[in-house]
């Protein structure tokens, strides 16, 4: 740390080095102290205290522990990066390990573990590596690490789910020391982006074991208790000068929203994840708390399975998608935390989000001649939902209304927050899933998507839209490229198996003095970054 006035009165490590201090705690006392004994003369030093203080007021401080609960807990939480499957992981794993890319505020990749990477065709890419670089048990980042860490998602027998974005991956190769080459398939200008998500953090060459979390993060895992809680301490030899600024980290999944709340406000957390638009006005209403919010392409979608009845039944899928009264559901159940979606997963703010696609309405005339065609009568329909699938279990009783107008019969199964992922999500015929935002078109498609997707929830295959899909990741003419991801959204809007009746914003909750969270619109949680940066203030 430093400011340019301390800078000119003090010098560069002089003004560092009382800032420094200021931060880990030091007195107005102490800083004279550290004057005097640079000689400064005893006015001098007093108003040079009083400028420095103001200075670290305003600065992050260091020190300190910070208690978090996100919104998801299982006994197959995981430390192995290709495997990470809900909000805990992608957490925890932003502590521990890092990628060679990382988002700014506008989700466009910049430099992490490669201080710089470049590419004449978009197919063939040159990462150089950041020097200085060294694992938690000491080992020096290599390119071999790079290599090892890109290709293992290849691997059929790695389970990885980030499979299908690494199958466009051609090669992999340490192409001159600390620099690696990646030869993709088909040119793909986003691959930066793609390098930046979680799935893609890079760890020692040769791990099999990940339960140790070694990695290059700020910071080092101390304990890791499936299903309970994760405990991580600074990392001092962080390669980020100055990161982290507090010393541990606890975090917990608490599937219980109002267990958060009722946490955070008693003051046994500091921060929760993922808080409910009803509690907004509780949490803001109580002295010394704060309501952290971001606008991004999260959604809850439900997912109707095409491989099994009902969703197999076409004029099913899409009288459910009439039923959906939008703006209402975002008025009443979001409480003006959301925007009304159409059926299709990119966000407005995306650059390649169709804006020409018909804005979906309630039509309950529509979706009773879809019903009576689709045969399915009086049968009840179960609807799989669950609190930890955000606002899931309220639309679902949104549509529960407009479906008995139409005679359709949609039963209710709200399943517990604990192992919901693992045993619900893309298993039942119908149920809801939760999407955290992703980068770009291109990743958001393809994760979920692509026919050969882990992540395709509706277990949709369409393969024109596989061959739009790599036809538009390759195309470098951008308005071609802007009118291949609009007939995409066209096809999922009329033809996949998924409804997304909203965009929802991020809603986290916080003591006040905990600061230093700003957007990273990825998910939640900062982008699920904010142990880097969060610090408590005086």
């Amino acid at each position: 740390m430093s400011d340019p006035r301390l800078r000119d009165l003090l010098g560069t490590a002089d003004s560092g080095r009382v800032l420094d201090a200021l931060a880990r705690g030091a007195s107005r006392r102490d800083v004279l102290k550290m004057l005097a004994g640079a000689g400064m003369a005893l006015a001098a030093s007093h108003r040079i205290a009083a400028l420095a203080q103001g200075v670290a007021a305003a600065q992050p401080r260091y020190g300190g522990r910070v208690r978090v609960a996100s919104a998801a807990s299982s006994i197959a939480d995981t430390l192995d990066p290709a495997r990470l499957s809900n909000q805990t992981d992608y957490a925890r794993s932003r502590m521990l390990y890092n990628c060679l890319t990382s988002f700014d505020a506008s989700l466009a990749p910049q430099p992490a573990l490669a201080e710089r990477f470049d590419s004449d065709d978009a197919k063939r890419w040159t990462f150089k590596l950041r020097g200085g670089v060294h694992f938690h048990d000491g080992r020096a980042l290599r390119a071999e690490d790079v290599v090892f860490s890109l290709m293992r998602h290849k691997d059929p027998a790695t389970i990885s789910r980030a499979k299908v974005l690494a199958d466009q991956i051609d090669s992999v190769r340490a192409s001159a020391p600390g620099e690696v080459e990646v030869l993709l398939h088909q040119s793909n200008a986003d691959l930066p982006a793609t390098l930046a998500t979680f799935p893609f953090a890079i760890v020692p060459a040769g791990t099999r074991d990940f339960n140790s979390g070694i990695g290059t993060g700020p910071f080092k895992l101390k304990e890791f208790k499936r299903g309970l809680r994760s405990i991580v301490v600074r990392n001092r030899d962080y390669w980020r000068e100055g990161r982290p600024y507090v010393d541990e980290v606890e975090l917990a999944g608490l599937g219980d929203e109002g267990a958060r709340v009722n946490a955070l406000l008693s003051g046994d957390l500091d921060l929760v994840a993922a808080l409910d638009p009803r509690s907004v006005r509780r949490v803001e209403g109580a002295p010394g708390f704060a309501v952290f919010r971001q606008s991004s392409g999260q959604y809850s979608d439900l997912a109707m399975r095409q491989d099994m009845a009902p969703g197999s039944n076409a004029d099913f899928v899409i009288a459910i998608k009439l039923l959906f009264d939008r703006a209402r559901i975002a008025e009443s159940v979001a409480l003006g935390n959301a925007i009304v979606a159409n059926d299709q997963p990119i966000h407005p703010s995306n650059r390649f989000y169709f804006a020409g696609l018909p804005q979906r309405e309630l039509d309950l005339d529509k979706a009773r001649y879809h019903f009576e065609r689709s045969d399915l009568g009086n049968t009840p329909i179960p609807v799989v939902a669950s609190p930890v699938a955000n606002l899931s279990v309220e639309m679902t009783l949104a549509l529960q209304q407009s479906a008995n107008r139409i005679g359709m019969n949609l039963q209710l199964q709200r399943m517990p927050p604990d192992g919901y992922w693992s045993h619900y999500w893309g298993k039942s015929a119908v149920g809801w899933g939760n999407v955290n935002p992703r980068p770009n078109a291109d990743a958001v498609l393809t994760e979920f998507f692509e026919s050969r997707a882990v992540n395709n929830d509706a277990h949709w295959k369409d393969p024109q839209f596989d061959q739009l899909l790599v036809a538009a990741r390759s195309e470098v003419d951008e308005s071609k490229r802007k009118a291949m991801y609009a007939d995409m959204q066209m096809m999922i809007h009329e033809k996949g198996g998924v409804a997304i009746p909203l965009f929802l914003s991020s809603l986290d909750a916080h003591n006040a003095r905990l600061k230093g969270l700003s957007t990273i619109p990825v998910g939640g949680l900062m982008g699920y970054e904010f142990a880097e940066h969060v610090w408590w203030d005086a």
